[in-house]
């Protein structure tokens, strides 16, 4: 895929998303019970409040100057502008995305809430930024994993960030595409297969997959292009002074494409993601397994006692570029295991449904491969023909010239005759 289609790709799938942010319900039980605490434990009550804490600093001075990178529909922008101006402060943002049309939902949005006079909106590509501003502190929501030239858009981060500013991000840092590495697919399948077959159909992809497939959302635009460089890049760069990471084997079991099956009012349901939780937890700890999530706060200089939970340190959560994992020597067990509570024949219709739709969609996506081929072949066959035509015309047309050039050099009483049938033409013309 090139770059001019990746980017429209990238915008075609943002056009019409209204709501980027929202989760499953599963995910918010998760969230809320493991996460929480942890956050809570450095200071903020949520994501937001850690961004807010940091931009309220900024306004103790003069009049602060911020800048969100991919900002979206502006949502989460709002809500900082909005309880920013609540306190009696004033400032400027601005709100740069690559998607017009999610940047002029955030236009009429701040209009709507009186926050017009705060923030600006401009169409930017991230790649190609070249910042012209100084900015007190630099916010990055869920967009860094967007971004091919990371290189580049972080060294316009340090030049334009003033000295103590601060540069907010959350984002995703696991393996590019969201794939699983091979040592966290590992432990997903080993779930995966506690899991009953109506728990197993990717909303976002409508389709069923009897073993969770490692899927590279990276091939149709720019999700997840670079997630892994992300972390590495920004140590080369700036300083942590504040460090939360978290979550990976959990992530399919709580994102958009599975995690709307699993209901918290369910025991089972809630059992099962505590399951994944702690073992996704005890792999963490031990380094076995790194974090694909990050909430950090950075800045130009060495600060003197950053925050990190436990002994995770933005180091110790890179994933070395030369990790072997050796393959397994185990044969393939059956994808289910047959063991949950919930009604067996019922499970078991479900999976043979699902099984032939995909058997159905598989043989449909052969066969439009082949169709084309056929329609490709067609035309190349026509195309030879015509061209075998024109040859034999042009191959006729050059034997009667060199038949009439025969003519004339051999038989000057026929060239005479032609010629003065040129001229009395010409002369009673």
């Amino acid at each position: 895929m090139s770059y001019e289609d990746a980017i429209a790709a990238e915008q075609k799938i943002y056009e019409n998303n209204v709501a980027i942010h929202d989760l499953p319900p599963i995910f918010h039980y998760w969230s809320n019970r493991y996460l929480l605490p942890k956050l809570q434990s450095c200071g903020f009550n949520s994501q937001n409040e850690m961004f807010l804490t940091h931009l309220e600093k900024a306004c103790l001075g003069a009049t602060p100057h911020f800048v969100s990178l991919g900002a979206g529909n502006c949502d989460l922008e709002l809500e900082l502008a909005q309880a920013l101006k609540a306190k009696g402060h004033d400032f400027t943002l601005d709100c740069l995305e690559l998607n017009p049309t999610m940047l002029e939902r955030g236009r009429l949005a701040a209009e709507t809430a009186n926050l017009s006079c705060h923030l600006n909106f401009s169409a930017t590509d991230l790649n190609a930024w070249n910042a012209t501003e100084e900015y007190d502190a630099v916010i990055a929501i869920q967009s860094l994993h967007h971004v091919v030239n990371l290189e580049g858009l972080f060294d316009q981060v340090k030049r334009s960030l003033r000295p103590g500013g601060s540069f907010l991000i959350s984002d995703m840092i696991g393996r590019n595409g969201h794939q699983r590495w091979p040592e966290a697919l590992e432990i997903v399948h080993e779930f995966w297969r506690k899991l009953p077959p109506s728990y197993r159909f990717n909303k976002l992809l409508n389709r069923y997959e009897e073993l969770y497939e490692s899927w590279d959302c990276s091939v149709e635009g720019f999700e997840g292009v670079r997630s892994q460089d992300i972390l590495p890049l920004l140590l080369e760069r700036f300083h942590f002074q504040f460090f939360f990471p978290f979550g990976n084997a959990i992530d399919p079991f709580v994102d958009r494409a599975f995690g709307p099956h699993f209901d918290p009012a369910a025991e089972w349901d809630r059992s099962f993601i505590d399951a994944v939780h702690q073992r996704d937890h005890d792999e963490i700890a031990a380094g076995r397994l790194k974090p694909t999530h990050l909430l950090a706060v950075l800045g130009h200089e060495p600060f003197a006692a950053p925050t990190f939970p436990g002994n995770l340190s933005p180091q110790s959560c890179v994933r070395p570029a030369d990790r072997l994992v050796p393959p397994s020597t185990s044969e393939s067990p059956s994808p289910y295991d047959w063991s949950w509570p919930h009604d067996p024949r019922k499970e078991l219709e479900i999976a043979c449904q699902r099984l032939v739709e995909k058997r159905t969609a598989s043989v449909l996506d052969q066969k439009q491969p082949l169709e084309a081929l056929e329609r490709e072949f067609e035309e190349r066959t026509s195309w030879a023909i015509r061209l075998e035509n024109e040859l034999a015309d042009q191959t006729a047309r050059v034997e009667q010239l060199e038949r009439e050039q025969h003519k004339l050099i051999h038989n000057p009483l026929h060239l005479a005759r032609r010629l003065l049938t040129g001229i009395r033409n010409r002369l009673f013309s």
